[in-house]
């Protein structure tokens, strides 16, 4: 047996023995939703977390997510390269952004462990470092055209258009390009807004202001809570504020872990985000979250969690600690909630206005989480009422494989809702029954 399959198979054997433990300490907790979750007491689990992810299976011929009740779902497209993102154009076409995190050094057992689960996961490997161009010219829901929109990449995500210029959020910052209107490509080069430190939490969405003049951009963490000090977390969790006119950026929120998926709820004019949350303190504790974005905002991390439950692992900061925001709908503990969309009343039928989240799926809790596409219902713009799922389906019952993960949503150009899958390599298309 080579030193490579001992030192594995070792590994194996002490997250199964550390999960076996966490087993015996009592039943599961229950999830943490809503405005008002229980969010259960800590229990730190030391230098070796559950770890725990589906292996990537992908779906068979004729296998799809389950739609809710009078929904249908369809495969918009196959055959991408662990898509992560969507942004449909306003000629219809749909670019998806193709890209993964990529390896960095073993500096641990632990590390070693956890590279090794997320390429099993497929959630860790090669970029493709593109962005794919879609378009569904008949309307019969399928994008029969398909071309290469950008390559050459740094493991882009965010994506947005604003006039002529096309603007992606690599992973080493926010870059523009020129865009002629209806164009199938773009290869001139681009020119950097703004730098972003490389590594860790990598994705980097993007969303424009509803006057055009501004972007917002997410970025995450480099580690889970500042394990490396704060001094390499300078300028992360944090969501940037870049001024287009005037090529000026500044930190518009902070202490957010990693906000990935931002959208604009309507009625109000307010930015919302959606924020994984730390590991190590169990199933539960805390919850992944939705919330409304403050200009100035504070959101906790690392020092603390769901307003000011104190983080005892982290050296603490008690003003930072007595500013901190509590978030205003949590979303379950590691659910990995990603994607967000603001999704109007009758765009499928039975649900009202509110927002759409695709929830990655959890890798580190004793039973897994996530692996859906859910809704959360608004009133007076805020949200209002439980969570209803409209994808579920894609982790397997025995939670030993995945057929699929959802990340980015957003709405396609015919009113129908598309889910970016990047286990399946596959856009999925919900639409009403």
């Amino acid at each position: 047996m080579s030193l490579s399959a001992i030192f594995a198979r070792i590994v194996a054997l002490i997250g199964a023995g550390a999960l076996f433990w966490r087993r015996l300490q009592g039943a599961a907790p229950a999830p943490a939703w809503g405005s008002a979750p229980v969010v259960p007491e800590a229990k730190p689990q030391g230098a070796i977390p559950t770890l725990k992810m589906p292996s990537a299976r992908g779906w068979d011929e004729g296998h799809k997510p389950t739609a809710a009740p009078g929904l249908k779902v369809n495969a918009f497209a196959t055959g991408l390269q662990h898509p992560r993102w969507i942004n449909v154009l306003p000629n219809g076409d749909v670019l998806i952004a193709e890209s993964n995190q990529i390896a960095g050094p073993i500096r641990s057992v632990f590390s070693y462990a956890m590279q090794a689960t997320m390429r099993r996961a497929h959630a860790l490997g090669v970029s493709a470092n593109r962005i794919t161009r879609l378009r569904d010219a008949d309307g019969d829901g399928v994008a029969e055209q398909r071309g290469i929109f950008m390559e050459g990449l740094s493991q882009p995500f965010g994506m947005a258009l604003l006039g002529d210029t096309f603007y992606v959020g690599n992973t080493d910052g926010v870059v523009a390009f020129p865009y002629a209107a209806n164009a199938a490509s773009i290869s001139a080069p681009g020119r950097k807004l703004v730098t972003f430190k490389p590594g860790g939490h990598w994705t980097r969405s993007l969303l424009a202001s509803p006057d055009g003049k501004k972007l917002y951009a997410g970025v995450g963490s480099q580690s889970n809570i500042a394990e490396s000090g704060m001094e390499v977390e300078e300028g992360r969790a944090a969501i940037y504020e870049l001024d287009l006119a005037s090529g000026s950026s500044r930190i518009f929120a902070g202490g957010l872990r990693n906000a990935v998926g931002m959208a604009w709820e309507p009625q109000t004019g307010v930015l919302w985000t959606v924020v994984n949350e730390r590991d190590g303190l169990g199933d539960e504790t805390p919850p992944d979250y939705l919330t409304s974005v403050r200009d100035g905002g504070f959101y906790g991390w690392p020092y603390c969690y769901w307003g000011q439950t104190v983080d005892d692992r982290v050296p603490q900061d008690p003003a930072l600690v007595a500013k901190a925001i509590t978030p205003d709908y949590a979303l379950g503990g590691h659910t990995a909630s990603l994607g967000l969309c603001w999704m109007p009343a009758g765009t499928l039928p039975g649900f009202p206005d509110g927002m759409v989240i695709g929830q990655h799926g959890s890798w580190n809790r004793s039973t897994l989480s996530g692996y859906k596409v859910v809704f959360v219902p608004f009133v007076n713009g805020r949200p209002s009422g439980p969570a209803r799922d409209i994808l579920s389906g894609f982790l397997a019952p025995d939670e030993r494989e995945s057929y699929g993960r959802p990340v980015g949503v957003t709405l396609g150009p015919d009113g129908s809702l598309l889910v970016a899958d990047d286990v399946g390599d596959v856009i999925w298309r919900v639409t009403g029954a």
